[in-house]
């Protein structure tokens, strides 16, 4: 079972990576049901190593890499395709948290002192990455939607129901922005803490 655990987060590396030229070329239902099963993946890799009791450090740090290799390739794919402000502004200021989050962490690592990923099952940073692919997710269908019907084959509920997906994506965002903020702030209050054991 820790084989197969360690096995979905290493699918969901490569799926980040493989997600990359699939936009690129426009393959839109393959971004999709790769990103959809790369995210399932996620929950399900958790839930197994709970439940039988099979968590490692190195799946652990598997799992960490893939959810941010994953989430943040895909972004920075989005930006490409879609650079309006309201798109690029809250990926760039949720990237450079990641990178202020791993600065912090990689500070402490060499005060021998970890920062661990918040256990609690609905912790911010768990909230963060659910609502980031949750807009992923209505982004790439909204991609799906758009190409594989013409332009006069759209009817009125089709459009409404684009127009619908796309607030999703564009609501999931930014909700996704203020959620990675707030996970900062905590994360920042728990460096302050931990640099007090420095001598």
């Amino acid at each position: 079972m820790k084989f197969f655990v360690n096995f979905l987060s290493a699918f969901r590396i490569a799926a980040s990576f493989a997600i990359i030229p699939t936009l690129m070329f426009q393959w839109y239902w393959v971004s999709f049901i790769l990103f959809a099963l790369a995210a399932i993946s996620d929950w399900f890799d958790g839930f197994l190593a709970r439940k039988y009791n099979v968590c490692s450090k190195i799946g652990g740090v598997m799992d960490h890499i893939g959810d941010k290799l994953l989430v943040v390739n895909t972004l920075i794919m989005l930006t490409v395709m879609m650079p309006t402000w309201f798109i690029v502004v809250p990926v760039i200021i949720m990237i450079v948290r990641e990178l202020y989050i791993s600065g912090l962490r990689e500070f402490l690592g060499t005060q021998k002192i970890e920062m661990p990923v918040p256990k609690a099952r609905f912790s911010m940073g768990k909230i963060k990455t659910t609502l980031q692919m949750i807009t992923i997710v209505a982004f790439l269908g909204l991609f799906v939607m758009t190409t594989t019907v013409s332009p006069a084959g759209i009817t009125r509920s089709g459009l409404i129901a684009m127009n619908i997906i796309s607030q999703i994506g564009i609501f999931g965002l930014w909700l996704s922005l203020l959620a990675s903020v707030w996970s900062a702030t905590q994360y920042t209050f728990t460096f302050a803490e931990k640099i007090k054991k420095i001598k």
